[in-house]
């Protein structure tokens, strides 16, 4: 890998932990476990749309392996990682084949897809059905918090992209 794009991966890294720090300050926005706005995804989807699903990943995968061991638990990287990559999945197909480029919609296609995930792994661990009585909460929470992370994601790349290239 050349120098330059490492240099550069490492700055979208540096970034989104720096987003999900300051995130992870903010008090929770509604009283049930793991909603929150997502905002370290705006640079997943910055990535998706300028780069490469590879370079996506490999910054994904970063932010979340650093987050877990600077600010989180064990158990918090399984839900991370689960919903991380498959809420990456589902906006690689929305901007691919459906969209051709980044919109709103792919960061809501996104955001119910990682709660959607969140939700699975919650399941597959708990065996709770219990579990289940979030979906309506999670969908919503997801729709509404992708729509504002796919918003400023748009809104960050006009400025962002044209100084990194």
């Amino acid at each position: 890998m050349p120098t330059k794009k490492l240099t550069l991966l490492a700055l979208f890294t540096t970034i989104s932990l720096a987003v999900y720090a300051i995130e992870s300050a903010i008090p929770p926005l509604v009283p049930l476990p793991g909603i929150k706005l997502g905002l370290a995804n705006i640079i997943t989807l910055i990535l998706l749309e300028h780069y490469s699903l590879r370079d996506a990943l490999s910054v994904l995968l970063a932010r979340i392996l650093l987050s877990a061991l600077l600010f989180g638990q064990a158990l918090s990287l399984i839900y991370s990682l689960t919903g991380g990559i498959v809420s990456l999945f589902v906006m690689v197909f929305t901007m691919k084949l459906l969209l051709k480029k980044l919109s709103c919609l792919t960061g809501a296609m996104g955001g119910i897809a990682h709660n959607m995930g969140q939700l699975a792994i919650a399941f597959a661990i708990t065996a709770t059905p219990g579990v289940l009585s979030f979906l309506p909460f999670f969908l919503i929470s997801g729709i509404l918090t992708g729509l504002f992370t796919g918003f400023c994601a748009g809104a960050a790349s006009k400025y962002l992209i044209p100084h990194l290239r």
